[in-house]
C-alpha cells in the first residue's frame, strides 16, 4: 500500500457526537416558548417533516434556513405545541436551535479526537481534512469545540452541491488541497485515508474514489447511538475497521516505509 500523505475525516460520529439527543434538545429548545413537549414525541415527528420536507422537495438545500424553519416547525406541531403559541415565537425558536446546532452547546467532541490530529500532524506531519455530509454549521461547530486549524479544508455537501459517496466530493477534498502546492508534489488518491463511521458513505465512497479507508465502530453507547437503525446485515467481511481513532496514527506508521 502507498504511504499516507492526506488523512481527511467524517466529522459526525467520527471527530464529534451530539451532547444530547437530538430530540431531547429540541424539547429543552422549545419548552420557553411553547411548554414541554415529550422528547419522544419529537423525534417521532420530526422524523416524519424531515420525509414530508424530501419528498415535497428533493431539491431544497439541506442547510436551507427556510427548509430548516419548515421542518422545526412540523415538527413542534406533530409533537403537540399550540399552533398560535409556536408561530409567535418561531422567529425566535429557529435561531435559537440554528446556533445550538452550530456549536459546543449542541456537540462535543470525542476524547480522542484532537489529540488524534494533533499527533497525526506533529509526529507524522500528514494533512487533515474534513469531509461531510453537513453544512456550514459543521464547521462552526468545530471551530467551538477547538479543532486545529491544521484540519483543512472542511469540504461539506450543502456546500458543494454534491454528497458521500459520490467519488466526486472525495476529489474535491484532494483537488482543493493539492492547489496549495507545486505540481511536482501533489498527493494522489492512493495516498490518501478517509476515516469514517458509514460502510457506504464513508468505506465505499472513498475506496471508489482510490482512496485507502478505514472504518471507525466505536464501542459503547456512543457507537451503538451513531449505528442505531442501520442495516444489520452489513457485509463487513474484509473492511478494515478501527474502534478509536488513535488506532488512525498506528495503522499510518505501519503503511510507512
Amino acid at each position: 500500500m502507498s504511504p499516507i500523505r492526506l488523512v481527511t475525516f467524517d466529522a459526525l460520529y467520527t471527530l464529534i457526537t451530539l451532547r444530547y439527543p437530538v430530540h431531547v434538545q429540541y424539547s429543552q429548545v422549545f419548552a420557553p416558548y411553547v411548554g414541554v413537549l415529550q422528547p419522544e414525541a419529537i423525534q417521532m415527528s420530526f422524523k416524519e417533516a424531515w420525509k414530508a420536507i424530501k419528498r415535497e422537495d428533493p431539491s431544497n438545500p439541506r442547510g436551507s434556513e427556510e427548509k430548516w424553519r419548515d421542518i422545526i416547525r412540523r415538527t413542534a406541531l406533530g409533537a403537540g405545541a399550540n399552533q398560535q403559541a409556536l408561530d409567535a415565537s418561531l422567529s425566535e425558536i429557529l435561531p435559537r436551535l440554528m446556533e445550538r446546532f452550530s456549536s459546543k452547546e449542541g456537540y462535543k467532541a470525542f476524547d480522542d479526537a484532537i489529540r488524534t490530529i494533533n499527533r497525526l500532524h506533529d509526529e507524522l506531519g500528514v494533512r487533515m481534512a474534513v469531509i461531510s455530509n453537513g453544512d456550514i454549521r459543521i464547521r462552526y461547530a468545530l471551530k467551538s469545540l477547538g479543532f486545529p486549524d491544521t484540519l483543512d479544508p472542511m469540504v461539506l455537501s450543502d456546500v458543494e452541491g454534491v454528497e458521500k459517496p459520490s467519488p466526486k466530493i472525495f476529489m474535491k477534498v484532494l483537488d482543493a488541497v493539492n492547489l496549495k502546492m507545486l505540481p511536482k508534489e501533489h498527493i494522489q488518491p492512493a495516498e490518501c485515508l478517509h476515516v469514517g463511521d458509514e460502510l457506504v458513505c464513508d468505506y465505499k465512497g472513498a475506496t471508489g474514489a482510490g482512496f485507502q479507508a478505514l472504518l471507525l465502530r466505536r464501542h459503547g453507547l456512543e457507537g451503538e447511538r451513531a449505528h442505531r437503525g442501520q442495516d444489520e446485515d452489513e457485509d463487513l467481511i474484509g473492511v478494515p475497521i478501527v474502534h478509536n481513532l488513535d488506532a488512525v496514527v498506528d495503522v499510518i506508521r505501519r503503511r510507512r516505509p
